[in-house]
């Protein structure tokens, strides 16, 4: 399967605060803000989001990654047994997505935008 995009996650108690932070210190372009979630980043591509709570999961993902088919992506997570955190759904702000764990314990969004 092809990785389209992977963007590390950060767990902060101000997404504000940290947008603001890490925006002036490292001339970081705002590409995303939700609130409660937001993605910083360059003109080469290169980001990493903050977040505070996780408004649809039950718990806030170390890492999201991106894929050209996240059913399929969920099946081969279903079919391998590995522990799904988050169901997979279709998001709000435009993502059909779901959380997993992997042998380490760490949690991962896995997710495609919908046309």
């Amino acid at each position: 399967m092809e990785l389209l995009r992977a963007v590390p996650i950060l767990t902060v108690t101000d997404v504000d605060a940290a947008v603001q932070e890490y925006s002036k210190l490292l001339d970081l372009d705002v590409l995303m803000n939700l609130g409660w979630v937001a993605t910083l980043g360059t003109s080469s591509g290169a980001q990493f989001s903050v977040m505070g709570i996780d408004q649809s999961a039950p718990c806030n993902p170390q890492m999201s990654v991106e894929v050209p088919d996240v059913d399929v992506a969920y099946q081969r997570a279903r079919d391998s047994g590995v522990e799904i955190v988050h169901p997979l759904q279709d998001e709000d702000w435009g993502v059909r997505r779901f959380f997993l764990r992997t042998s380490a314990g760490h949690v991962v969004n896995v997710l495609s935008h919908r046309g």
